[in-house]
């Protein structure tokens, strides 16, 4: 009997650990796709609130949920061909579901939700704002980052299905741009050259 070398031993583990599936590929890929979906439902039905304006709570569930679905997707396989190929059925489901949601607005519907308009012509929609789970200061935060001091310089606000608030404000607390400054200058000019001539 001819004796291996241990260096040639411990090169084959290394690889056998690297790139041997631990677990059937198929069993990989079906895990990765429950855990997908899983997610993107306990996301939706979370609302748009742990989207919106993460606090340091919602952070750690985030940071939690990553932990703990971790297993379910690995299952006992540590491999790197495994780690691999769950990114990569990851990055082709997620690509496939943008992609069916760009098409089909049903689809869009029912990953993301509709906009829900929290302020309308000034006025707070206490209910809405309640129901999303968000505070006064959360709804001020995301107002001053889009301009308005306050919610009666707003015609409307709608949180996104992703979470992200628009603003529309009021004419009269817009911003001007450097073009109606300029249209502004050069008609009251000619408002003072017409009394002056």
């Amino acid at each position: 009997m001819i004796a291996v070398p241990a260096v040639v031993v411990a090169t084959a583990s290394i690889w056998q650990d690297l790139f041997a599936f631990e677990i059937p590929p198929l069993e990989k890929i079906a895990r990765t796709i429950l855990v997908y979906f899983a997610i993107v439902i306990i996301l939706r039905l979370a609302g748009k609130r742990l989207l919106a304006q993460m606090n340091s709570l919602d952070l750690v569930v985030v940071l939690l949920i990553s932990n703990v679905v971790q297993n379910a997707i690995i299952g006992q396989d540590n491999s790197l061909a495994g780690g691999v190929l769950g990114v990569i059925v990851l990055v082709v489901i997620n690509d496939a579901m943008d992609r069916l949601a760009q098409k089909f607005a049903w689809v869009r519907w029912v990953f993301e939700g509709r906009p829900t308009t929290v302020i309308e012509d000034g006025q707070v929609d206490q209910g809405e704002v309640d129901r999303l789970g968000l505070s006064e200061h959360e709804i001020a935060l995301a107002l001053h980052a889009q301009g308005a001091d306050h919610a009666s310089e707003v015609k409307e606000a709608v949180i996104e299905p992703g979470g992200h608030l628009t603003v529309e404000l009021k004419r009269d607390h817009q911003p001007a741009s450097y073009g109606e400054l300029r249209a502004a200058i050069d008609e009251l000019k000619r408002h003072i050259d017409a009394r002056n001539g």
